[in-house]
């Protein structure tokens, strides 16, 4: 068997500052400590988290006051803030900064003036954020087809956005029907999906047709994990989402679905850990022999800070 290991994968900056940042939390104030919604959307990286006394929840009335809350890298809503502030709790904010880019610019369009058009998935955490800033001057489009159905004109004044973790494939597609309906509708000065979703969706791309099947590590909650399976599946290759190599296993016989001598493309979503990955490839080579090669399709050097709260305290330290 021969394994591709595609570079970049994993974790991105934002993950990586989000996680930091918890680890920092913990070792400052201990626990409990909560965190609205998953800090990231990996099952390997929260089930850790509750290991050390980590409880993530959905609502804010159910930290008590007073309590150390956490944002999620997919950021929250002004309602969601508010209502922290009225429980009195002390709060550090995760968000990726690329997510509050989109935040600042949702209201920045709001407030010249325009109906915002944001291209992403209902239900996602950073579209349910993103929508809570205007929620009076936003409205969701999922697909083309969502754009036909608009009750807009070319004289209304629009702008889009979209989520940063979306298909690239996807998002141009819908963009270029939003202009061909509304000429004079117009964007961001900078693309919002982020670096780290567009370079790990390349990599796919370039590598999959080398490769007879693709295994993307990562959630089923992760919208990025999700576009890189549907971007190998799209290109006819066998592809499969999974926290684990093992998931892949048959339950009756153990055996993987793939031939001894594949050629086996190995991603990870920008939220899957590297040491799953690494698992996943000596558990194929073990099984199979062969050997591994890593392809760098694009380098990467991006860093956050981490948020001002926990800059202070690291500093007095």
């Amino acid at each position: 068997m021969k394994i591709l290991l595609a570079n970049p994968r994993g974790f991105c900056a934002g993950v990586n500052m989000a996680i930091e940042c918890l680890e920092q939390a913990i070792r400052y104030f201990g626990t409990p400590i909560y965190v609205y919604h998953e800090i990231v959307h990996n099952r390997h990286v929260v089930e850790r988290f509750r290991g050390q006394g980590v409880t993530f929840v959905n609502d804010i009335d159910e930290v008590p006051e007073g309590s150390i809350l956490l944002y999620s890298a997919h950021g929250v809503s002004p309602e969601v803030r508010a209502k922290a502030r009225r429980r009195n709790l002390k709060t550090i904010d995760a968000t990726c900064p690329l997510v509050t880019k989109v935040h600042l610019e949702a209201v920045r369009f709001a407030r010249e003036g325009y109906h915002i058009l944001l291209i992403g998935h209902e239900g996602h955490d950073e579209v349910i954020g993103t929508m809570g800033e205007v929620p009076d001057r936003i409205t969701l489009v999922e697909s083309a087809e969502d754009v036909d159905r608009l009750p807009f004109d070319r004289d209304d004044r629009l702008a889009y956005l979209t989520q940063t973790t979306l298909s690239v494939q996807e998002a141009e597609q819908i963009i270029r029907r939003l202009r061909e309906r509304f000429p004079q509708i117009v964007g961001p000065p900078k693309e919002d999906i982020c670096y780290a979703t567009t370079n790990r969706q390349e990599a796919v791309s370039q590598l999959a047709p080398q490769a007879d099947a693709v295994i993307v590590l990562g959630s089923q909650n992760s919208s990025n994990s999700r576009r890189l399976m549907e971007i190998a599946r799209s290109m006819g290759k066998p592809a499969y989402l999974v926290d684990s190599v093992e998931e892949l296993r048959d339950p009756q016989t153990g055996a993987f679905p793939f031939r001894p001598d594949d050629t086996i493309l190995v991603t990870a979503g920008a939220s899957a850990p590297e040491d799953v990955v690494q698992d996943c490839v000596r558990t194929l080579l073990d099984c199979y022999g062969g050997e591994k090669e890593e392809v760098t399709v694009r380098d990467e050097q991006v860093h956050f800070q981490l948020p001002y709260e926990l800059r202070v305290i690291a500093s007095a330290q």
